[in-house]
């Protein structure tokens, strides 16, 4: 995976384009992975970990959409995206939220681009295995989908 992490860290840096994350069911495990890499101070500007509902809205996340869709929703997941690069002011943002319980639990991804203001929305399964796995699995998702936008 830190091959993955390096070529994201290698083009932020060249093309001088940021990202901030907000990250419920990872845990803080996206940030992790991208402040692995060398170089990556340039180009990560904020790392969220808004485990709780409350603290979603708190760092600006819009409660109408928490309370009317549930923190388990892409809704959530773009608004997270969103509230992360404003507060940042990144060019990327990046939420995830969603559950790690089951294999058939949805994980819920937005990325917003704010280069061409467009919205990127996934619905995925963790998959199988072990609660590490499976944010394992969100997060190389994650960091692939990104490299696709760039």
């Amino acid at each position: 995976m830190s091959e993955q992490f390096s070529k994201l860290i290698k083009i932020l840096n060249e093309k001088k384009y940021t990202i901030s994350t907000m990250e419920s069911c990872t845990g803080g495990m996206l940030a992790s992975e991208i402040t692995n890499i060398s170089g990556s101070s340039n180009v990560f500007k904020l790392g969220y970990v808004t485990y709780a509902d409350e603290t979603k809205a708190f760092v600006g996340v819009n409660k109408k959409l928490i309370d009317e869709y549930t923190v388990y929703s892409t809704q959530v997941a773009i608004d997270m995206a969103k509230t992360c690069l404003k507060n940042a002011n990144s060019t990327y943002g990046v939420g995830i939220t969603g559950k790690l319980d089951k294999e058939d639990d949805k994980i819920y991804i937005g990325i917003y681009d704010s280069i061409n203001k467009k919205e990127y929305i996934y619905e995925v399964k963790a998959g199988k295995g072990e609660r590490i796995n499976k944010k394992l699995n969100v997060v190389n998702f994650v960091v692939n989908a990104v490299l696709e936008i760039l």
